[in-house]
């Protein structure tokens, strides 16, 4: 199991030295989940939400988000982005529990000394979170879940991807 990198000598938390780090290509992939009832859907398809598009706006938060990553995780470093992407895959088959889904996959993009999984997770739930806000007027009763890692590529520990 890997060592904790984020604590100093005395305990502490620290921003970890990146500066003797090789610059690579790096890619992430993070999803989130919204599940909402079939007529929020439904709202949401035939442009019927008072806020507006809101898919398109979903999809410019979660640029933002990206973007906005090392203002909300501590110790995360600011990096040049090269590329944000988000994707929506809606399912309207209801689950059991009679709500159906939204998946959001983001993809973030850099070449540095370290990677983008925290900006693809962070654009993933902002864009899900927007959904929410865009939508609560009509469904508060919609979860965000699922939120996670499904690949990353590049950097000195290679390549991960999401089991099942």
């Amino acid at each position: 199991m890997a060592e904790f990198t984020h604590f100093n000598e005395s305990g502490r938390a620290r921003m970890v030295d990146i500066s003797a780090k090789e610059s690579t290509e790096r890619v992430a992939t993070a999803q989130a989940t919204v599940f909402l009832l079939p007529e929020t859907l439904e709202k949401i398809q035939r442009g019927k939400i008072a806020k507006g598009d809101v898919l398109a706006v979903a999809q410019v938060a979660g640029v933002m988000g990206a973007k906005k990553t090392p203002d909300l995780i501590p110790m995360c470093h600011p990096i040049s982005l090269t590329s944000v992407d988000i994707a929506f895959n809606e399912e309207p088959q209801p689950d059991p529990t009679g709500r159906c889904s939204i998946t959001i996959t983001a993809t973030a993009k850099t070449t540095g000394p370290t990677g983008v999984e925290m900006e693809a997770m962070t654009a993933a739930t902002v864009a899900a979170l927007t959904v929410y806000d865009m939508c609560k007027a009509v469904d508060r009763g919609m979860s965000v879940r699922e939120v996670c890692l499904l690949s990353k590529s590049g950097g000195k520990s290679g390549t991960y991807t999401r089991e099942g």
